[in-house]
C-alpha cells in the first residue's frame, strides 16, 4: 500500500487468516496495522498485490459490490462515530436500515444485539449519556446486528480503562468462541494471550508471526 508521495504504508505483505480464527496485529504505532484493516474492509484499496477477503479478490471488487461484501464484516474502530441525534437503538438499527431491512425486524435484531452486549436496558438513552466503554459496547453491537462471519476491529480497547477493556475483549472473545472470525489490532501485551496468532507488524511489513503459547513481546 503506497500514498501519494511514494509514502510506502505496507510491503511484501503474505498472510493468509483462517475461518474461525481470532488474530492479533500488534506492533509500534505507524507500523501499518490500521492500514491493513482498512484494506481488507474495503476501505482503502491495496496499490499492488492481491486481497482476498471471504472468496472476493478486492482488487477486482466493483464498487457497487462493496456493500453486500461488507454485511459479512463487523467494524470496529477507536472512534465510535456513533449519531448523537439518535438514540442508542436507532444507531445499532442503522445498518440493517442502510441495507433495506424492515424497521420492524431492523428493531428486533437490534434489541438482540444490545442485550448480547448488556446494553438492553439503554435502548432509550443517547450515546453521549453513557460511558466511554458502554459506548464501545453500542459500537459492538452495531457492527454485529448484521451476524457478520468476520470482525475488523482497530484498537478497542485502546481509550478504555482496564476493567472496560476486558469487558470489550471478552465480548469479542465470545464471538469467537461461537465461531467468527476475529482480526484485532492492540498494543496493549495483556491482551495477546487471547490470540490464536499474533501478527508483529513493523515499518509495514511482517517481522513476526507468533501462535498460541509462544512467548510475546513487542
Amino acid at each position: 500500500m503506497r500514498y501519494p508521495g511514494e509514502i510506502r504504508a505496507l510491503s511484501d505483505i503474505s498472510l493468509t487468516i483462517e475461518e474461525g480464527e481470532m488474530v492479533f496485529l500488534t506492533g509500534p504505532s505507524g507500523a501499518g496495522k490500521s492500514t491493513l484493516l482498512k484494506l481488507m474492509a474495503g476501505i482503502e484499496q491495496a496499490s499492488d498485490g492481491v486481497l482476498i477477503v471471504s472468496g472476493q479478490d478486492m482488487s477486482r471488487l466493483n464498487r457497487s459490490a462493496l456493500p453486500y461484501l461488507r454485511r459479512k464484516l463487523g467494524l470496529i474502530m477507536q472512534h465510535h462515530r456513533l449519531l448523537n441525534d439518535r438514540n442508542v437503538l436507532a444507531n445499532v438499527m442503522l445498518p440493517l436500515i442502510v441495507s433495506g431491512s424492515s424497521r420492524e425486524e431492523a428493531e428486533q435484531r437490534a434489541r438482540i444485539a444490545l442485550e448480547k452486549v448488556g446494553l438492553a436496558d439503554k435502548a432509550a438513552t443517547t450515546p453521549m449519556s453513557l460511558s466511554g466503554g458502554e459506548q464501545q459496547r453500542v459500537s459492538i453491537a452495531r457492527a454485529i446486528v448484521h451476524r457478520p462471519r468476520i470482525i475488523l476491529a482497530d484498537e478497542p480497547s485502546a481509550n478504555l480503562d482496564r476493567e472496560s477493556g476486558r469487558v470489550v475483549l471478552d465480548m469479542l472473545q465470545a464471538f469467537n468462541d461461537a465461531g467468527v472470525t476475529c482480526v484485532i489490532s492492540t498494543h496493549d501485551e495483556r491482551l495477546l494471550e487471547r490470540a490464536d496468532r499474533v501478527v508483529l507488524l513493523e515499518q509495514g511489513k511482517i517481522a513476526a508471526i507468533h501462535t498460541t503459547g509462544d512467548e510475546v513481546g513487542l
